[in-house]
């Protein structure tokens, strides 16, 4: 390869600029978490997740030739920033803010959350071609930040809940439970209306309670728990 082959006009296209818009709501989402603007973090983490949704699909869409893995290394490093280290950064903010006499567990919680995260997104990388499945090894990484975000819009936060999902969700990130994806289409949809109904301006909810955020949280606890339990079932 030649020094003018480089040009980083040669590499980019449409999808790696949505992965890139993914990566700069988690940026900006740390960045309001260490403001203490939690909801608008939280709502950036959400925003993340849907264009990290629908990179592949556009990539796909537009015949993307990437024989160099140009679109994957920077749909990870994306990854990592929006889904390992955003979500970690909201958890230690919020104890740091609400809970300091746990201020210490709180950091190693986080730091777990982004050494798995790496782990989580480098096995996929190297395995990705070598098995031969179209399911998830381990939980999707941007789970964490879905239950994480919707967690705290719900209304229900409460930081060493936070912390518990967060270990739990960590260690079953780099384990070897197989999540299939998720194809439930009336789910799917009902998902994007509830995300819809979670963006506008003013809150649909009852007894304090955020319902959209709440159901989101629900559908993605009940997605990481059936398949762990189908996982134990089978051994």
């Amino acid at each position: 390869m030649k020094i003018e082959d480089t040009n980083i006009k040669k590499f980019i296209a449409i999808s790696d600029i949505i992965s890139l818009l993914n990566m700069s709501c988690g940026f900006l989402s740390i960045i309001n978490a260490l403001n203490n603007n939690f909801e608008l973090s939280a709502l950036l983490m959400i925003f993340a997740i849907m264009f990290d949704s629908v990179d592949g699909w556009v990539a796909r869409k537009t015949n993307r030739q990437d024989t160099l893995r140009f679109g994957k290394n920077i749909d990870s490093l994306s990854d990592v920033v929006s889904f390992g280290v955003a979500p970690a950064v909201f958890v230690y903010s919020t104890i740091n803010t609400t809970s300091p006499n746990i201020q210490l567990i709180g950091l190693i919680v986080s730091l777990l959350i982004v050494i798995c995260g790496v782990l989580r997104l480098t096995r996929y990388n190297v395995i990705a071609d070598e098995i031969d499945t179209k399911d998830f090894i381990g939980f999707p990484i941007p789970g964490i930040a879905f239950v994480i975000a919707t967690l705290y819009l719900s209304g229900i936060y409460n930081p060493y809940l936070a912390l518990a999902l967060s270990i739990i969700i960590s260690l079953i990130m780099i384990s070897t439970i197989i999540y299939p994806k998720f194809d439930n289409i009336p789910i799917l949809a009902i998902s994007c209306i509830l995300i819809f109904l979670l963006i506008l301006p003013f809150k649909l909810v009852m007894f304090n309670i955020n319902i959209p955020a709440l159901l989101l949280l629900v559908f993605c606890l009940y997605y990481l728990i059936i398949n762990l339990i189908k996982n134990y079932i089978q051994y």
